[in-house]
Protein backbone atom coordinates (compact mmCIF):
# COMPACT_ATOMS: atom_id res chain seq x y z
CA UNK A 1 0.00 0.00 0.00
CA UNK A 2 1.58 3.27 -1.04
CA UNK A 3 1.22 6.55 0.84
CA UNK A 4 -0.60 8.31 -2.00
CA UNK A 5 -3.92 7.95 -0.15
CA UNK A 6 -2.81 10.19 2.74
CA UNK A 7 -3.95 13.83 2.93
CA UNK A 8 -6.74 13.52 0.41
CA UNK A 9 -10.37 14.63 0.79
CA UNK A 10 -12.29 12.62 3.37
CA UNK A 11 -15.96 12.45 4.31
CA UNK A 12 -17.16 14.61 7.18
CA UNK A 13 -16.48 13.41 10.73
CA UNK A 14 -20.19 12.77 11.26
CA UNK A 15 -20.34 10.47 8.22
CA UNK A 16 -17.21 8.62 9.30
CA UNK A 17 -18.50 8.19 12.83
CA UNK A 18 -21.77 6.82 11.45
CA UNK A 19 -19.77 4.31 9.42
CA UNK A 20 -17.84 3.20 12.50
CA UNK A 21 -21.09 2.80 14.42
CA UNK A 22 -22.54 0.69 11.61
CA UNK A 23 -19.37 -1.42 11.53
CA UNK A 24 -19.68 -2.02 15.27
CA UNK A 25 -23.33 -3.04 14.90
CA UNK A 26 -22.55 -5.27 11.92
CA UNK A 27 -19.81 -7.03 13.88
CA UNK A 28 -22.20 -7.68 16.74
CA UNK A 29 -24.86 -8.99 14.35
CA UNK A 30 -22.28 -11.37 12.91
CA UNK A 31 -21.52 -12.74 16.40
CA UNK A 32 -18.04 -11.24 16.20
CA UNK A 33 -16.43 -9.60 19.22
CA UNK A 34 -14.19 -7.17 17.33
CA UNK A 35 -13.10 -6.02 13.89
CA UNK A 36 -9.36 -5.74 13.27
CA UNK A 37 -9.01 -3.41 10.29
CA UNK A 38 -5.65 -3.26 8.55
CA UNK A 39 -4.42 -0.35 6.41
CA UNK A 40 -6.21 -0.21 3.08
CA UNK A 41 -9.57 0.70 1.66
CA UNK A 42 -11.56 -0.60 4.66
CA UNK A 43 -9.57 1.67 6.96
CA UNK A 44 -10.06 4.60 4.62
CA UNK A 45 -13.79 3.91 4.53
CA UNK A 46 -13.99 4.07 8.32
CA UNK A 47 -11.59 6.89 9.26
CA UNK A 48 -10.81 8.68 5.98
CA UNK A 49 -7.17 7.57 5.69
CA UNK A 50 -5.81 4.32 4.30
CA UNK A 51 -2.40 4.35 5.94
CA UNK A 52 0.24 1.92 4.77
CA UNK A 53 0.90 -1.78 5.22
CA UNK A 54 4.44 -2.47 6.35
CA UNK A 55 6.32 -4.86 8.62
CA UNK A 56 5.20 -2.79 11.61
CA UNK A 57 1.65 -3.52 12.72
CA UNK A 58 -1.10 -0.93 12.30
CA UNK A 59 -4.71 -1.89 13.04
CA UNK A 60 -8.01 -0.25 13.88
CA UNK A 61 -9.64 -2.27 16.65
CA UNK A 62 -13.43 -1.91 16.62
CA UNK A 63 -15.00 -3.78 19.55
CA UNK A 64 -18.56 -4.91 18.99
CA UNK A 65 -19.37 -3.96 22.56
CA UNK A 66 -19.35 -0.58 24.25
CA UNK A 67 -15.59 0.06 24.38
CA UNK A 68 -14.35 2.77 22.01
CA UNK A 69 -12.47 1.86 18.83
CA UNK A 70 -8.70 2.35 18.91
CA UNK A 71 -6.08 2.75 16.22
CA UNK A 72 -2.87 0.93 17.10
CA UNK A 73 -0.10 2.65 15.21
CA UNK A 74 3.70 2.80 15.11
CA UNK A 75 4.69 6.17 16.58
CA UNK A 76 6.68 6.97 13.46
CA UNK A 77 3.49 6.71 11.37
CA UNK A 78 1.39 9.05 13.53
CA UNK A 79 2.16 12.17 11.48
CA UNK A 80 0.57 10.54 8.46
CA UNK A 81 -2.77 10.55 10.28
CA UNK A 82 -2.66 14.20 11.33
CA UNK A 83 -5.76 15.00 9.27
CA UNK A 84 -7.93 12.38 10.98
CA UNK A 85 -10.30 13.96 13.57
CA UNK A 86 -9.92 11.15 16.08
CA UNK A 87 -11.73 12.98 18.88
CA UNK A 88 -14.76 13.64 16.66
CA UNK A 89 -14.75 10.00 15.57
CA UNK A 90 -14.55 8.70 19.12
CA UNK A 91 -11.40 6.74 18.25
CA UNK A 92 -8.51 6.34 20.67
CA UNK A 93 -4.96 6.36 19.31
CA UNK A 94 -2.43 3.96 20.81
CA UNK A 95 1.11 4.30 19.52
CA UNK A 96 4.03 1.97 19.99
CA UNK A 97 7.77 2.01 19.36
CA UNK A 98 10.17 -0.69 18.32
CA UNK A 99 10.71 -3.11 21.19
CA UNK A 100 7.09 -3.02 22.37
CA UNK A 101 4.55 -5.71 21.47
CA UNK A 102 1.76 -4.22 19.31
CA UNK A 103 0.07 -7.60 18.98
CA UNK A 104 -0.51 -7.71 22.73
CA UNK A 105 -1.88 -4.14 22.50
CA UNK A 106 -4.36 -5.22 19.83
CA UNK A 107 -5.37 -8.28 21.83
CA UNK A 108 -5.93 -6.22 24.98
CA UNK A 109 -7.94 -3.58 23.11
CA UNK A 110 -10.09 -6.21 21.41
CA UNK A 111 -10.97 -7.54 24.85
CA UNK A 112 -12.00 -4.23 26.37
CA UNK A 113 -15.62 -5.08 25.61
CA UNK A 114 -15.44 -8.40 27.46
CA UNK A 115 -14.27 -11.91 26.53
CA UNK A 116 -13.08 -12.41 22.97
CA UNK A 117 -14.06 -15.59 21.18
CA UNK A 118 -14.06 -14.42 17.57
CA UNK A 119 -12.41 -11.52 15.71
CA UNK A 120 -12.85 -10.51 12.08
CA UNK A 121 -9.61 -9.57 10.35
CA UNK A 122 -9.35 -7.47 7.18
CA UNK A 123 -9.11 -9.65 4.10
CA UNK A 124 -5.89 -7.94 2.98
CA UNK A 125 -4.00 -8.19 6.28
CA UNK A 126 -0.55 -9.57 5.52
CA UNK A 127 0.30 -13.05 6.77
CA UNK A 128 3.06 -11.73 9.06
CA UNK A 129 0.47 -9.93 11.18
CA UNK A 130 -2.28 -12.55 10.92
CA UNK A 131 -0.07 -15.39 12.09
CA UNK A 132 1.67 -13.42 14.81
CA UNK A 133 -1.65 -12.18 16.14
CA UNK A 134 -2.97 -15.74 16.10
CA UNK A 135 -0.26 -16.67 18.56
CA UNK A 136 -1.16 -13.75 20.84
CA UNK A 137 -4.94 -13.57 20.79
CA UNK A 138 -6.71 -16.78 21.77
CA UNK A 139 -9.75 -16.30 19.55
CA UNK A 140 -11.13 -17.61 16.28
CA UNK A 141 -10.09 -15.45 13.34
CA UNK A 142 -12.51 -14.94 10.46
CA UNK A 143 -12.48 -12.63 7.46
CA UNK A 144 -13.90 -9.16 7.90
CA UNK A 145 -14.85 -8.99 4.21
CA UNK A 146 -18.40 -10.36 4.63
CA UNK A 147 -19.06 -7.72 7.30
CA UNK A 148 -17.41 -4.80 5.53
CA UNK A 149 -18.98 -5.55 2.17
CA UNK A 150 -22.42 -5.04 3.69
CA UNK A 151 -21.35 -1.52 4.62
CA UNK A 152 -19.55 -0.65 1.39
CA UNK A 153 -21.64 -2.29 -1.37
CA UNK A 154 -24.42 0.30 -1.33
CA UNK A 155 -22.95 3.70 -2.12
CA UNK A 156 -24.49 6.83 -0.65
CA UNK A 157 -25.13 10.02 -2.60
CA UNK A 158 -21.66 11.47 -2.02
CA UNK A 159 -19.98 8.23 -3.10
CA UNK A 160 -22.06 8.06 -6.27
CA UNK A 161 -21.18 11.67 -7.02
CA UNK A 162 -17.50 10.80 -6.68
CA UNK A 163 -17.94 7.81 -9.02
CA UNK A 164 -19.64 10.12 -11.55
CA UNK A 165 -16.67 12.48 -11.35
CA UNK A 166 -14.25 9.59 -11.85
CA UNK A 167 -16.24 8.26 -14.82
CA UNK A 168 -16.35 11.66 -16.48
CA UNK A 169 -12.59 12.02 -16.03
CA UNK A 170 -11.81 8.67 -17.65
CA UNK A 171 -14.28 9.44 -20.45
CA UNK A 172 -12.21 12.53 -21.23
CA UNK A 173 -9.13 10.34 -21.43
CA UNK A 174 -10.80 7.93 -23.85
CA UNK A 175 -11.78 10.93 -25.98
CA UNK A 176 -8.05 11.65 -26.28
CA UNK A 177 -6.99 8.08 -27.04
CA UNK A 178 -7.50 8.29 -30.86
CA UNK A 179 -4.92 11.08 -30.99
CA UNK A 180 -2.40 8.81 -29.25
CA UNK A 181 -2.98 5.56 -31.17
CA UNK A 182 -1.24 5.16 -34.48
CA UNK A 183 0.68 2.56 -36.42
CA UNK A 184 4.37 2.50 -35.63
CA UNK A 185 4.05 3.33 -31.93
CA UNK A 186 4.57 0.74 -29.24
CA UNK A 187 1.89 -0.18 -26.72
CA UNK A 188 4.23 1.08 -23.99
CA UNK A 189 4.61 4.50 -25.62
CA UNK A 190 0.85 4.85 -26.00
CA UNK A 191 0.40 3.68 -22.41
CA UNK A 192 2.80 6.33 -21.12
CA UNK A 193 0.83 9.05 -22.88
CA UNK A 194 -2.43 7.67 -21.51
CA UNK A 195 -0.97 7.63 -17.99
CA UNK A 196 -0.15 11.31 -18.29
CA UNK A 197 -3.63 12.06 -19.63
CA UNK A 198 -5.26 10.17 -16.74
CA UNK A 199 -3.56 12.48 -14.25
CA UNK A 200 -4.18 15.58 -16.37
CA UNK A 201 -7.90 14.80 -16.45
CA UNK A 202 -8.27 14.70 -12.69
CA UNK A 203 -7.02 11.38 -11.31
CA UNK A 204 -4.31 11.15 -8.68
CA UNK A 205 -2.59 8.42 -10.67
CA UNK A 206 -3.08 5.78 -13.33
CA UNK A 207 -3.95 2.67 -11.35
CA UNK A 208 -3.84 0.42 -14.42
CA UNK A 209 -3.39 0.72 -18.17
CA UNK A 210 -4.08 -2.01 -20.70
CA UNK A 211 -3.16 -1.35 -24.31
CA UNK A 212 -3.68 -4.70 -26.03
CA UNK A 213 -2.98 -4.52 -29.75
CA UNK A 214 -3.56 -7.31 -32.26
CA UNK A 215 -3.08 -10.70 -30.58
CA UNK A 216 -2.39 -9.03 -27.22
CA UNK A 217 -6.00 -7.85 -27.17
CA UNK A 218 -7.04 -11.48 -26.70
CA UNK A 219 -5.48 -11.44 -23.21
CA UNK A 220 -7.99 -9.69 -20.91
CA UNK A 221 -5.36 -8.74 -18.32
CA UNK A 222 -2.62 -7.74 -20.73
CA UNK A 223 -0.67 -4.69 -19.61
CA UNK A 224 1.49 -2.94 -22.19
CA UNK A 225 4.43 -4.28 -24.13
CA UNK A 226 7.05 -3.28 -26.67
CA UNK A 227 4.88 -4.60 -29.49
CA UNK A 228 4.65 -2.10 -32.33
CA UNK A 229 1.06 -1.31 -33.23
CA UNK A 230 0.31 -2.08 -36.87
CA UNK A 231 -2.21 -0.81 -39.40
CA UNK A 232 -5.35 -2.93 -39.21
CA UNK A 233 -4.82 -3.86 -35.55
CA UNK A 234 -7.73 -3.98 -33.14
CA UNK A 235 -6.61 -2.39 -29.85
CA UNK A 236 -8.28 -2.88 -26.45
CA UNK A 237 -7.72 0.08 -24.11
CA UNK A 238 -8.79 -0.56 -20.49
CA UNK A 239 -7.84 2.25 -18.11
CA UNK A 240 -8.69 3.70 -14.73
CA UNK A 241 -7.54 5.13 -11.45
CA UNK A 242 -8.58 7.02 -8.33
CA UNK A 243 -9.65 10.63 -8.06
CA UNK A 244 -8.59 12.60 -4.95
CA UNK A 245 -11.63 11.40 -2.99
CA UNK A 246 -10.32 7.86 -3.46
CA UNK A 247 -13.08 6.54 -5.73
CA UNK A 248 -12.02 4.83 -8.93
CA UNK A 249 -12.77 4.90 -12.62
CA UNK A 250 -12.60 1.87 -14.90
CA UNK A 251 -13.59 1.97 -18.55
CA UNK A 252 -12.73 -0.05 -21.65
CA UNK A 253 -13.14 0.88 -25.28
CA UNK A 254 -11.88 -0.90 -28.38
CA UNK A 255 -10.19 0.81 -31.32
CA UNK A 256 -9.04 -0.13 -34.80
CA UNK A 257 -6.02 1.34 -36.53
CA UNK A 258 -7.67 2.03 -39.86
CA UNK A 259 -10.06 -0.61 -41.09
CA UNK A 260 -9.49 -3.90 -39.25
CA UNK A 261 -7.35 -6.42 -41.09
CA UNK A 262 -9.19 -9.42 -39.63
CA UNK A 263 -12.31 -10.21 -41.69
CA UNK A 264 -14.51 -11.21 -38.73
CA UNK A 265 -14.02 -8.10 -36.60
CA UNK A 266 -17.05 -6.04 -37.57
CA UNK A 267 -19.62 -8.82 -37.29
CA UNK A 268 -18.15 -10.09 -34.03
CA UNK A 269 -17.98 -6.62 -32.55
CA UNK A 270 -21.65 -6.08 -33.34
CA UNK A 271 -22.42 -9.14 -31.18
CA UNK A 272 -20.36 -7.67 -28.34
CA UNK A 273 -22.25 -4.37 -28.53
CA UNK A 274 -25.57 -6.20 -28.28
CA UNK A 275 -24.31 -8.18 -25.29
CA UNK A 276 -23.12 -5.15 -23.38
CA UNK A 277 -26.31 -3.26 -24.11
CA UNK A 278 -28.47 -6.20 -23.00
CA UNK A 279 -26.58 -6.54 -19.73
CA UNK A 280 -26.93 -2.84 -18.88
CA UNK A 281 -30.66 -2.96 -19.67
CA UNK A 282 -31.07 -5.93 -17.33
CA UNK A 283 -29.86 -3.92 -14.32
CA UNK A 284 -32.59 -2.97 -11.85
CA UNK A 285 -33.34 -3.50 -8.16
CA UNK A 286 -34.20 -7.05 -7.15
CA UNK A 287 -32.50 -8.71 -10.12
CA UNK A 288 -29.80 -11.19 -9.04
CA UNK A 289 -26.23 -10.37 -9.99
CA UNK A 290 -26.06 -13.63 -11.92
CA UNK A 291 -28.82 -12.38 -14.24
CA UNK A 292 -26.59 -9.54 -15.44
CA UNK A 293 -23.92 -12.05 -16.35
CA UNK A 294 -26.49 -14.24 -18.11
CA UNK A 295 -27.86 -11.28 -20.08
CA UNK A 296 -24.39 -10.48 -21.40
CA UNK A 297 -23.51 -14.09 -22.09
CA UNK A 298 -26.66 -15.07 -24.01
CA UNK A 299 -26.05 -13.10 -27.26
CA UNK A 300 -22.39 -14.07 -27.25
CA UNK A 301 -23.19 -17.77 -26.80
CA UNK A 302 -25.93 -17.69 -29.43
CA UNK A 303 -23.42 -16.26 -31.91
CA UNK A 304 -21.04 -19.13 -31.23
CA UNK A 305 -18.51 -17.23 -29.13
CA UNK A 306 -19.45 -18.49 -25.69
CA UNK A 307 -16.09 -20.12 -25.07
CA UNK A 308 -14.38 -16.87 -26.00
CA UNK A 309 -16.01 -14.89 -23.19
CA UNK A 310 -13.69 -16.04 -20.43
CA UNK A 311 -14.38 -13.84 -17.41
CA UNK A 312 -17.25 -12.55 -15.29
CA UNK A 313 -19.37 -9.74 -16.66
CA UNK A 314 -18.57 -7.23 -13.93
CA UNK A 315 -17.18 -6.25 -10.57
CA UNK A 316 -18.14 -3.70 -7.97
CA UNK A 317 -16.15 -0.49 -7.77
CA UNK A 318 -15.56 2.22 -5.19
CA UNK A 319 -12.51 2.78 -3.01
CA UNK A 320 -11.18 -0.38 -4.65
CA UNK A 321 -11.23 -0.98 -8.38
CA UNK A 322 -12.51 -4.52 -7.74
CA UNK A 323 -14.91 -5.04 -4.84
CA UNK A 324 -18.34 -6.49 -4.16
CA UNK A 325 -20.74 -7.14 -5.80
CA UNK A 326 -19.59 -9.37 -8.67
CA UNK A 327 -21.71 -9.98 -11.76
CA UNK A 328 -21.12 -13.66 -12.37
CA UNK A 329 -22.84 -17.01 -12.57
CA UNK A 330 -23.81 -18.40 -9.19
CA UNK A 331 -24.06 -15.04 -7.44
CA UNK A 332 -27.72 -14.71 -6.54
CA UNK A 333 -27.27 -11.51 -4.53
CA UNK A 334 -30.22 -9.23 -5.38
CA UNK A 335 -29.17 -5.86 -6.75
CA UNK A 336 -30.08 -2.86 -4.63
CA UNK A 337 -30.09 0.90 -5.21
CA UNK A 338 -26.63 2.36 -4.70
CA UNK A 339 -24.71 -0.68 -5.91
CA UNK A 340 -22.08 0.33 -8.46
CA UNK A 341 -20.29 -2.08 -10.77
CA UNK A 342 -18.80 -2.61 -14.21
CA UNK A 343 -20.56 -4.22 -17.15
CA UNK A 344 -17.76 -5.49 -19.40
CA UNK A 345 -18.35 -8.47 -21.67
CA UNK A 346 -15.51 -9.42 -23.98
CA UNK A 347 -14.78 -11.73 -26.90
CA UNK A 348 -11.23 -13.01 -27.29
CA UNK A 349 -9.76 -14.86 -30.27
CA UNK A 350 -6.51 -16.24 -28.92
CA UNK A 351 -3.51 -15.40 -31.10
CA UNK A 352 -5.53 -13.04 -33.30
CA UNK A 353 -7.47 -10.23 -31.63
CA UNK A 354 -9.92 -9.40 -28.86
CA UNK A 355 -12.47 -6.77 -27.86
CA UNK A 356 -14.19 -5.56 -24.69
CA UNK A 357 -16.70 -2.83 -23.84
CA UNK A 358 -16.91 -1.63 -20.25
CA UNK A 359 -19.05 0.92 -18.45
CA UNK A 360 -19.56 1.60 -14.76
CA UNK A 361 -23.25 1.62 -13.81
CA UNK A 362 -25.19 2.40 -10.64
CA UNK A 363 -28.43 0.72 -9.62
CA UNK A 364 -31.15 3.34 -9.11
CA UNK A 365 -34.52 3.08 -7.38
CA UNK A 366 -36.17 1.92 -10.58
CA UNK A 367 -33.42 0.95 -13.00
CA UNK A 368 -29.84 1.84 -13.90
CA UNK A 369 -27.63 4.87 -14.44
CA UNK A 370 -24.62 4.29 -16.73
CA UNK A 371 -21.81 6.58 -15.63
CA UNK A 372 -19.66 6.35 -18.77
CA UNK A 373 -20.90 8.10 -21.89
CA UNK A 374 -18.19 7.60 -24.54
CA UNK A 375 -19.54 5.85 -27.69
CA UNK A 376 -19.46 2.06 -27.54
CA UNK A 377 -18.82 1.35 -31.19
CA UNK A 378 -15.51 0.24 -32.63
CA UNK A 379 -13.58 3.49 -33.03
CA UNK A 380 -11.63 3.52 -36.29
CA UNK A 381 -8.50 5.65 -35.94
CA UNK A 382 -7.48 6.98 -39.34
Amino acid sequence: MSRRSLHTPAPSPSRLRARIDRARAAAAAADTDALLIAPGSDLRYLIGQAGGSFERLSALVVPAGGAPPALVLPALELAGFSDVPFDDLGVDVVTWVDGQDPYRMVADLAGRGGSVKRVAVSDTTIALHVLTLRGTLDAEQVLAGPIMRELRMRKDGDEIAALRTAAAAIDRVHARVPSLLRAGRTEAAVGADIAAAIVEEGHTEAEFIIVGSGPNGASPHHDVSDRVIEAGDVVVVDIGGPIPEGYNSDCTRTYSIGQPSQPDVLDTYAVLERAQRAAVRAVRPGVPASAIDAAAREPITEAGFGERFIHRTGHGIGLDVHEEPYMMAGNDLPLEPGMAFSVEPGIYHEGRWGARIEDIVVVTEDGVEPLNTQPHGLTVVE
